[in-house]
Formats: structure tokens, sequence, C-alpha cells
């Protein structure tokens, strides 16, 4: 397991704009590094790396096979963070993943004390495998580690190591038998990323890879210290009111039955944007406001990582849907017409328009990045 604190610091750059171009170039090379393990998943490497450069947690779903283990242990190997996996299952107490007390007996005095042995949870990544598989009890164990970046043992409180994610998934297929997450837990859930079936042509290659002799193995790119100046960077990026309206605009339109002088953004002045029809017919509830926040932050990182210190409202669109699909609730019509929460962001991403982008905006965010 890598000491991440022996690692050297790669990113050195002081100006926003110099470790921004060293972020880029970092993450173009940690991209490689996985891609010598992993085939394809382009996108849900993408993800993953923004949720932890804005210190969020993800959910994976994908049916079984689809490596998501392999990729997310490569992650924290190109990272040189420690990682534990922990398998979830019905019988799993949460001491077996925070840690619990034990009595120790001194051999040379004979006297007794109680000692805390930390459990797995005590690492950099932490891979909550089907955690839907698990009761709600040794869940919300794990949520209170994922919100409070701490464990509490016989009352007393135990930081957790910095940087800390954690990153959960879920079989979408085998529903029996589990405890679905509360939508308030999934809420705390920075992203919701899908991972598909590879292409046939990649499906080639993990053949070629996994059934030869050679095993890859990635370099570290970044260190603790690295994850930490990524972190404060993503905070740094500044952005412009138009964008951060646009963002409010695509979640408050979702909240059926919300007024419609409410859902710009100010309430005295009413909003000229329609309802789609799609959110009038299959939703039941809309995004809260977490949403609006990882929105601009996911926006910031996706930025960040592109080698831009200015948030445009493409890199919105681009962060939209695991931002949003798993804070949307759909009703019974979605699903007797087969509509998911990915339909009805596309037609937000259709019908929402963006406003406000005139010359004073840009004026202001030139001076911004000065």
């Amino acid at each position: 397991m890598p000491d991440p604190l022996a690692s050297p610091q790669t990113l050195r750059a002081a100006e926003p704009e110099q470790a921004v171009a060293e972020v880029n170039a970092a993450f173009r090379k940690l991209k490689a590094e996985v891609a010598k393990v992993v085939v394809g998943q382009d996108a849900v490497v993408d993800q993953l790396l923004m949720s932890m450069f804005c210190k969020g947690h993800a959910l994976v779903v994908g049916v079984p096979g689809l490596a998501k283990t392999l990729l997310i242990s490569t992650i924290a190997r190109s990272i040189s963070l420690s990682f534990s996996r922990v398998q979830f299952t019905p019988d799993l107490m949460p001491s077996d993943i925070t840690g619990t007390e034990v009595i120790e007996e001194d051999k040379s005095t004979g006297a007794r004390e109680m000692r805390f042995v930390k459990g797995p949870i005590f690492a950099n990544v932490i891979l909550a495998d089907e955690i839907n598989r698990t009761p709600p009890k040794t869940q919300a164990a794990l949520l209170e580690a994922m919100q409070e970046h701490q464990v509490t043992v016989a009352g007393v409180q135990h930081r957790l190591p910095t940087p800390f994610f954690v990153l959960a998934t879920q079989n979408p297929i085998e529903q029996e038998g589990t405890y679905p997450l509360p939508e308030a837990q999934l809420d705390r859930f920075m992203f919701n990323i899908k991972i598909g079936y590879p292409t046939e042509a990649e499906e080639v290659e993990i053949i070629k890879r996994t059934t030869g002799g050679a095993e890859a193995r990635p370099s570290p790119v970044l260190g603790a210290a690295d994850v930490t100046r990524v972190q404060d960077l993503v905070r740094e990026a500044p952005v412009a009111d138009y964008v951060i309206r646009y963002a409010l605009r695509l979640v408050r339109v979702t909240r059926v039955g919300e007024r419609a002088g409410e859902r710009a953004g100010e309430a005295s002045e009413p909003s000229d944007v329609p309802t789609p029809k799609l959110v009038k017919d299959y939703l039941a509830w809309g995004a809260g406001p977490r949403a609006g926040q990882y929105l601009i932050l996911a926006a910031k990182a996706r930025a960040v990582l592109e080698g831009s210190f200015n948030v445009t409202p493409d890199h919105i669109r681009a962060v939209a849907k695991p931002v949003l699909r798993h804070r949307m609730i759909t009703n019974f019509n979605a699903e007797a017409d087969g509509v998911s929460s990915d339909d009805i962001i596309d037609a937000l991403l259709k019908e929402i328009p963006v406003e406000g982008a005139g010359g004073a905006t840009k004026r202001a965010m030139d001076q911004a990045l000065r």
C-alpha cells in the first residue's frame, strides 16, 4: 500500500494560470497511467477524478464484471493514496468498517487498557462495494465518515486521513435482499456515475490483456499534497454570475409546482423559462440546493482539468447528468413510459437557455483572472 506522504510533490507553480497548466499536464499523464490497466471508460475516469478533486464522494452504478474495483484501485495507486475495499454484506456491522476497542494487556505489568483498532475506513480511498447490500445502521456509519471525515466509537471521535474519498458501487440489476439508500443519503454523493459495457474493440483489448502473462502497473503521478493543491485550485476558480444563474435555472426548473417567479434565482423578477413538458409529466420531486453547489464545483473541476481557469456553461452541461440524475425523483408515469432521469436532463439542456453572457460579464471574468 503506497505511502502518500512519501511521494514527491508534482505541482509547484504558485500562480493560478501556471498551476492550471501543470494540473492539465498531470491529468493527461494520470489518465495515461490508468489506461495501462483499465481499457476505455474515459468518461468514468474523468468523473471519478473530478469528484475527488472537489472533495466529493461518488456512487458508481453498473453490472458486475465492468472493472469497477480495478478502476478505483488503479486510480488510488496512480495518485499514491492508500486504498481499502469493503465488501458490504447483510451481516456487516458498523464496527467492521470503523474499527473497535479491544482490551490489551501489558505482559510486563499485567495492566489492562482499552485500545482502538482502526477499521478499513482509515484510508484515503474507500471502495464501498455494493453499498445497498448492508443494513441502514452500517450505511449510516459510513455516511457519518463521508460527511464529517471522522468516526465515533465508544463516544470518542477519531479523525480520518486527508484526503478522504468514498467511492460506492451498486448493482442496478439485483434489488432483492437489498437496502436502497434513502434520497437524503443519496444526495450526499456528489456524482452518480453510470458505467456501461465496453465497445467490441475495447473488449478485444481487455481479453488480450487479461489472458496473457504480463501485468501492467501504473506509476504514481500525484501525491496527497498535490491532491490538496488541486482541491484548493478548484475552489479558487472564478465563476461569472450568468454561469451560476444558468446552473440554478437547471436545478430550480426541476422543482415541480414551484412558482415560476422564483425560478430565475431572483424572486422579484419572474422567469420567462417555461417548465419543460417532461418535468411536468414525469417528475415527482426536483433537485435540492446541493445540486447547484455541486454543478458549480464540478464545472470548476472540469475547467481546471482541461487547463482553463474560465468556467463556461459548456462545463455545466458536461457535468449535469452525474450531478442531477440521483437528485430527481421520477413518478409512476415515467416508469410506465420508460422515461429516465437522464432523458429529463437531456430535455433541460436543450430547452433551458443561457442568459446574460454579455461583454460586461466577460470584462468581469477578465478582471477576476488578473
